[in-house]
């Protein structure tokens, strides 16, 4: 498809991960974009950045209390700009990136030491095979451990990538809010059997389904008719308020 379509969506991995402005780029994730000379390649963390945060402006706008809300992070170097939109929103942060990366069993409560740590160690983890950080191929379904779910007990709202989230999911889920993307309608019944009482995604249903950032991220793209290194969070605001793009925002129970 290299140079016969407008814009190439990357999915199931990430290109870059961030901690604030920093950019960090996956070794697998390069191999993969080098192999495409004329289109260009976006992973979604264009629209992380700008259309996410917008996601947290907007159920502030709805009436929903985030202030003091006690919030799993399952990673937020995958959506630093969700992370941020959060905290910044009052919120009791809790970050999974350990626990849900790495599978080191501790996590983190400050914003600042998140930040301090993540910088230490994101030059060395961008270098290992993107297998070992991230669910993917058959692993993608294998059902919830049970490990680590006192996590998801002490908080109100479970943040970030879908297939985290499920990673250690437990059967009771009662009361939580999901903010999250990329379900399908078995995810949302299967959230709803577990008692999760609202599901916000940042990309609104399309069938039943949100899409992940980078499928819309490469439709914007596609859209907005410009070199890749031209656009900016600016061009992206513009276009969501635009289409008047609007999260997901649906009551399960």
């Amino acid at each position: 498809m290299d140079g016969r379509v407008s814009a190439i969506g990357l999915g199931g991995i990430d290109l870059y991960l961030y901690v604030g402005k920093k950019r960090y780029v996956i070794k697998d994730a390069a191999k993969m974009e080098k192999v495409v000379n004329k289109t260009p390649v976006v992973d979604g963390s264009g629209l992380k950045n700008t259309l996410e945060r917008e996601t947290v402006s907007s159920l502030k706008k709805e009436g929903f209390e985030l202030e003091g809300k006690k919030v799993l992070m399952v990673s937020a170097v995958d959506r630093f700009g969700m992370a941020e939109a959060l905290y910044g929103a009052g919120c009791q942060m809790s970050f999974g990136d350990l626990v849900f990366g790495l599978n080191i069993p501790i996590i983190i409560r400050s914003f600042k030491t998140f930040n301090m740590i993540a910088k230490t160690l994101l030059p060395v983890v961008v270098k290992m095979p993107f297998s070992m950080l991230y669910p993917t191929g058959e692993s993608q379904n294998k059902v919830p451990s049970k490990r680590n779910q006192s996590y998801y007990k002490e908080a109100d709202i479970i943040a970030g990538d879908f297939l985290f989230i499920r990673k250690f999911m437990p059967a009771e889920l009662k009361g939580k809010w999901i903010l999250t993307n990329t379900v399908v309608e078995k995810d949302v019944a299967d959230l709803k059997e577990r008692g999760v009482e609202y599901l916000i995604t940042s990309t609104p249903a399309f069938r039943g389904r949100s899409f992940g950032t980078n499928v819309i991220e490469a439709l914007f793209v596609a859209l907005l008719d410009k070199e890749l290194n031209e656009i900016g969070d600016e061009d992206y605001l513009d276009l969501i308020d635009r289409l008047d793009f609007k999260p997901r925002i649906e009551r399960l129970n």
